[in-house]
């Protein structure tokens, strides 16, 4: 960046249902690797100063959220990319794919047809295939379809030092979150503070990682847990839109409604055969934005029975940055406040 040796870093910023989605357009080292898991172990064991610098203060904040584009390794793939967060790099990010399905078509990285345009967008979990809605050359809704999706564990007791034991369903959407009903702490995920909600969601992931062996089939580097997701217990198939809060990374609130999460949660519905394939349901964030979801087939991912997910939403530009660092500006390195 100008007066050092980190060169100027230009974005796109974007957002879906409120959460944030900033893009690395230029300015990034080249990151190696044979695979894209090889590529995100390598920004985490060398280029992490440069998250530190996109992600926290000045220049972001306690729960921003970014994308880093790297060379696609599978065929499909017309673009590949890292997540990134205030505590590392997350595997899949649904809310950032609804915002890279547009940003691809408005940026003329894929040929675009009308009614709808393929993007194939290779994540650390896999390919996810995104369908951008067109309509006179202009990109709007964006639906994506996901890995295989499975429930790892239901009802499974874990013991909380701040609330007891507590009773937690596993699901993978690209990722592994913990869910729990907010009743089980007293709490509503539409009218309770915030601050409560993360507190309760800590500590069920601070539980499940030190009491449950998470297992991959595809590769051990997904095999960890990115949050917890409390909801309000709606699972059951219904035309009122369900609610849930995401608390992902180190204590992070996701402000859509999670589209992983959305995954994994239809995945776990569909294993309690509360909801059926091709049975759309409304999915209702903390900021009242909405995504919409539904099992489109039955597959297998190793030994789990799995299903492919389909998630619609939206997502709207909010900015273009081009991001500077000088030489012996210390705190401008990146810090966060909680």
């Amino acid at each position: 960046m100008s007066g050092g040796s980190i060169p100027d870093i230009r974005t796109v910023d974007m957002h879906t249902g409120g959460e944030p989605v900033r893009i690395v357009q230029s300015g990034y080292p080249d990151i190696p690797g044979d695979s894209i898991l090889a590529k995100r172990r390598y920004v985490r064991d060398n280029l992490d100063h440069l998250r530190h610098l996109l992600m926290f203060e000045p220049r972001g904040h306690y729960d921003m959220y970014g994308v880093i584009p790297v060379e696609p390794t599978l065929p499909g793939a017309d673009m590949a990319v890292l997540f990134m967060h205030n505590e590392g790099y997350s595997t899949m990010c649904g809310h950032a794919v609804i915002a890279l399905g547009r940003y691809a078509v408005d940026r003329g990285l894929v040929a675009v047809t009308e009614p709808e345009t393929r993007v194939g967008i290779e994540c650390p979990c896999g390919l996810v295939v995104a369908y951008v809605s067109v309509e006179n050359g202009v990109a709007g809704r964006v639906r994506f379809d996901s890995v295989p999706a499975f429930a790892f564990a239901l009802d499974k007791l874990v013991d909380t030092r701040e609330y007891g034991p507590v009773s937690v369903d596993i699901g993978y959407g690209g990722a592994f979150y913990a869910f729990v009903p907010a009743d089980q702490f007293g709490l509503d995920v539409r009218t309770s503070r915030t601050r409560d909600m993360v507190d309760a969601a800590d500590a069920v992931t601070a539980a499940v990682k030190a009491q449950v062996d998470l297992f991959h089939p595809d590769d051990p580097d997904l095999a960890f847990l990115y949050g917890t997701i409390l909801t309000d217990g709606a699972d059951a198939w219904s035309e009122t839109p369900t609610a849930n809060i995401c608390v992902f990374a180190d204590a992070q609130v996701d402000r859509s409604a999670t589209g992983s999460g959305v995954t994994a949660r239809i995945a776990l519905q569909h294993r309690r055969k509360l909801i059926a394939l091709n049975q759309p349901r409304a999915f209702e964030s903390v900021t009242g934005a909405l995504f919409t979801g539904e099992a489109v087939n039955e597959t297998r991912c190793g030994d789990f029975p799995a299903v492919t997910v389909s998630v619609i939403g939206e997502a709207f530009y909010t900015g273009e940055n081009t991001f500077t660092w000088e030489e012996g500006d210390d705190v401008g390195k990146g810090f966060l406040l909680r």
